[in-house]
């Protein structure tokens, strides 16, 4: 069991490879009940990868993830639903069934998590879809939804099965202005409406610092830094005070010899 003063998520050691392509060496890092933490760094850092670890699409090569006092690693078929029922991801294209209507995409998880009753399952997809801003679409396929309304839609079906921890894997990549401001409102909503810990992997700063309680910073297989939001335009680290300035995940070239230094 977890107390109020330690993490409910933590990676120590971790270390994960595809072939040569080293992405961690020793990524060690501690989420808390009720925060919203943002990983930010570089494109192809691996900042993804610790969202499918966590729920063990992929498994690592070293180290240990532990969530809720439990080893993610030594869960059997059972408790590894379960895992994924307490944990659920929002994947960067929504991930939606193109063949299924939008009810029927919300009702897959509970159908999967044992829900048996149709009218309770009606009412769970009219209850997430309104948490989102997006009633009477139940009939709808993917095809007819916007880039935003998939987002939304699958945010409907990650909350459908009440999680206590969500995982927004670049929630806001290739939305425009007015539905980026929605995507993190939603973010916000679902910590103060639900009360769920959230992690989050974006490159976009102003969305990192409009949701975030704290930001860590993947750089060189590592989290190399990890504090307040507040606190990381100052952190005495020129890779990530570079990165926070300029808003994207590509440094200025000028500043490789002294970052590289870090």
């Amino acid at each position: 069991m977890t107390t109020a003063h330690e993490p409910i998520i933590r990676f120590q050691g971790v270390e994960k490879a595809f072939g040569p392509n080293v992405i961690y060496t020793d990524m060690t890092l501690d989420v808390f009940q009720g925060e919203t933490l943002t990983i930010i760094g570089g494109s192809g850092t691996g900042k993804s990868v610790a969202l499918k670890l966590l729920i063990r699409l992929l498994k690592r090569d070293a180290g240990t993830i532990h969530a809720f006092g439990y080893d993610v690693s030594k869960l059997d078929h059972k408790g590894l639903l379960e895992h994924r029922r307490r944990i659920a991801m929002l994947f960067q294209g929504a991930a939606l069934f193109d063949s299924l209507t939008v009810e029927q995409n919300i009702k897959y998880p509970l159908i999967e998590h044992g829900w048996k009753d149709q009218s309770e399952m009606d009412a769970r997809v009219t209850e997430c879809l309104g948490l989102v801003g997006m009633p009477d679409v139940q009939k709808m396929k993917p095809a007819e939804l916007s880039g935003g309304m998939k987002k939304r839609v699958g945010l409907a079906r990650a909350i459908a099965v009440k999680p206590e921890v969500i995982l927004w894997d670049e929630p806001t990549t290739g939305l425009d202005p007015i539905n980026v401001r929605r995507i993190n409102g939603l973010i916000l909503d679902m910590q103060r409406q639900l009360g769920v810990t959230s992690i989050v992997v974006t490159h976009d700063m102003d969305s990192a610092f409009t949701v975030t309680d704290r930001i860590a910073f993947l750089w060189d297989k590592k989290i190399k830094w990890c504090g307040r939001k507040e606190d990381a335009q100052h952190s005495g680290i020129p890779a990530l005070e570079e990165f926070v300035r300029g808003g994207r995940g590509v440094l200025d070239p000028e500043l490789s010899e002294r970052i590289g230094a870090f």
